[in-house]
């Protein structure tokens, strides 16, 4: 049974009427997703019930704050970031909220409503793929940012090495300790920046979780954890063949890093949705899907928290489309049967 914990969590009644939309930011639900016979149980925190609907939005705010904190962004000013997305809403909005230009440079990886998102906010995106590759060009986007943040004075958040960036996900730990307390033993989250995982176990070791193991996703294809380079489609995750990993993923803070397919991602994804009525992004899929594998072979006892970075309204053309599942040959039938037995097992 989903139980939802929100009435958990602790509300600031001087913030309870918002005079800007980014006073909302924060005090997502946390969800008891399953409860084992042993006594272990699997929190989602929902980072979907942000506005902008990702967990971006925090990092954004924090990046944005801290540069305004240190001068590096005066009133009127333009902003420059290269993104898969969700980062790139989380700025636009932002931007628009206070005042700023925004450019975003993007490849066809992005997802299209993500991409429509920034522009209804006003920002400025510039593609960097040619028609037809659908390939992730995170190192182009990288080089394009930084050259245009020189030549024209722009801030370039660069949030794959800010530690502003992890540093946005403090109150999330906060959050996650006010609703369930320290007891936690695992954090389960995707590592793509590192910022909300290696952020949110920094902050939840600083809180008390001592006996705290973090489990990190990649999809397969990735070269975070080690690995061949190739190709995948999960998105905002990750880092492919020939981009620079980033100094905030800190594997000192990461006990274990694991690979997850598209296949096993997006089905589970979609599964989740059919079945819970929860529906989440493709990654999201990918990271529930790892922490119900984990979750069997833990001790009893356990309490498991798994960063959902986003819901899955945003992918309803790629991962929630049926079409585009065949023709990229992400369906496989036989993974629901599979995540319906797990499912029982773990309750039974």
């Amino acid at each position: 049974m989903i139980i939802n914990t929100q009435e958990n969590c602790t509300k600031n009644s001087a913030t309870s009427t918002y005079r800007k939309v980014s006073q909302s930011i924060g005090n997502t639900p946390l969800m008891e997703f399953i409860v084992l016979p042993n006594g272990s149980r699997m929190y989602l925190k929902l980072e979907q019930f942000n506005p902008t609907g990702s967990a971006k939005i925090r990092m954004a705010k924090s990046m944005l704050d801290e540069a305004e904190q240190n001068g590096l962004l005066k009133p009127g000013g333009r902003i420059v970031e290269s993104t898969s997305g969700n980062t790139g809403v989380g700025l636009a909005m932002l931007a628009a909220e206070r005042g700023y230009h925004f450019t975003a440079f993007v490849d066809n990886h992005a997802a299209k409503d993500k991409i429509n998102n920034m522009r209804a906010f006003g920002a400025e995106v510039v593609c960097v793929s040619d028609e037809g590759n659908d390939g992730l060009a995170t190192d182009v986007r990288d080089a394009m940012a930084e050259q245009v943040a020189k030549e024209q004075g722009a801030l370039w958040t660069a949030q794959h090495n800010n530690f502003a960036n992890s540093r946005g996900y403090t109150e999330l730990a906060k959050e996650v300790v006010n609703q369930i307390g320290t007891d936690i033993t695992h954090l389960v989250g995707a590592v793509g920046t590192g910022g909300s995982l290696c952020g949110t176990t920094r902050a939840l070791r600083d809180l008390g979780c001592h006996s705290l193991t973090t489990l990190g996703v990649e999809p397969i294809g990735s070269v975070i954890f080690g690995g061949p380079g190739a190709s995948y489609h999960q998105s905002g995750t990750g880092t492919p063949e020939g981009a620079e990993i980033g100094a905030l993923i800190e594997y000192d803070l990461i006990d274990q890093g694991v690979k997850v397919s598209d296949k096993h991602a997006f089905n589970t994804a979609r599964y989740l949705t059919k079945h819970y009525a929860l529906m989440v992004g493709g990654s999201a899929g990918g990271v529930i899907y790892e922490a119900l594998k984990s979750i069997q072979s833990a001790p009893a006892g356990s309490i498991f928290v798994v960063l959902v970075c986003d819901g899955g309204e945003k992918y309803l053309d790629t991962v929630f489309n049926d079409q585009w599942m065949t023709e990229h040959q992400l369906f496989d039938p036989q993974l629901d049967q599979q995540l319906s037995d797990l499912l029982q097992q773990l309750k039974a």
